[in-house]
């Protein structure tokens, strides 16, 4: 039986997050530069996306560029910008055909010019499809989404628009940059590193990890479908025991 087939479609992660890493050190070893292993890597975003809705999961949420992704080689940060308008400009019509939603969290401000104002356009272009929606993050870091939340809920304490006391989980979480959006219950990360990089630490408090040993672009729907099974056979109990999970 092939991975798909073995697949419990009633236990899909909703929601499975990202970490693309690898592209470099994939073009290193192709004797490439590094620029290419992020072009290469486009091919493995197409085979996420595909693999991710062909079995109906909803949220496919990709660490594209960090807020520390700044500090990079100007030449690379310029490149990487480059690929990203070149890809959603050719991309859009593909998303539109498979009905998938763009969508973008980060520091979005902090973009160049024109490659906000594509992303804008390729967001509103594909509004309207409800399959599944592919979130971008682009320049974005968790702790700048926590600061950048703090903040908004301070003013409005200082303005006498909201009493401390009535900050809760939910309150936070709704000025966060993926309000509306599930938490992930699955994230995985290729490469072989095992860490999280300051993506999602709100949002992954209760999120099954799964760290691939490849680089990003040898990714492959099989993977994917690797990775969902896996997160199939662990038992989530969010504090509970063991008995409690299987009580009906």
């Amino acid at each position: 039986m092939e991975l798909k087939e073995r697949i419990d479609k009633e236990r899909l992660p909703k929601h499975i997050a990202i970490i693309m890493d690898g592209n470099g050190r994939w073009a290193q070893e192709h004797g490439e530069m590094r620029i290419m292993g992020h072009a290469s890597g486009v091919e493995a975003v197409r085979e996420a996306l595909v693999a991710a809705s062909e079995i109906g999961v909803e949220y496919l949420t990709l660490y594209a560029f960090s807020t520390e992704n700044w500090n990079r080689p100007k030449e690379e940060i310029d490149a990487l910008m480059d690929l990203l308008v070149n890809t959603i400009v050719s991309e859009v019509d593909s998303l539109n055909e498979n009905k998938v939603r763009l969508s973008a969290i980060g520091n979005l401000d902090s973009l160049p010019t024109n490659c906000r104002k594509v992303l804008e356009e390729g967001i509103e272009r594909t509004a309207h499809n409800e399959r599944i929606t592919l979130n971008l993050a682009l320049s974005y870091s968790s702790r700048w989404e926590i600061t950048n939340a703090t903040r908004k809920l301070a003013e409005k304490v200082k303005n006498g628009d909201l009493d401390p006391e009535n900050i809760d989980e939910a309150m936070f979480a709704s000025e966060l940059t993926t309000s509306g959006i599930p938490d992930p219950e699955l994230l995985i990360r290729t490469s072989g590193e095992q860490r999280i990089s300051n993506f999602l630490l709100w949002q992954c408090a209760y999120t099954e990890f799964i760290f691939v040993d490849k680089f990003w672009p040898d990714f492959t729907k099989e993977d994917l479908y690797e990775a969902i099974l896996e997160f199939q056979l662990r038992e989530r109990r969010f504090g509970k025991t063991s008995e409690q999970v299987v009580q009906p």
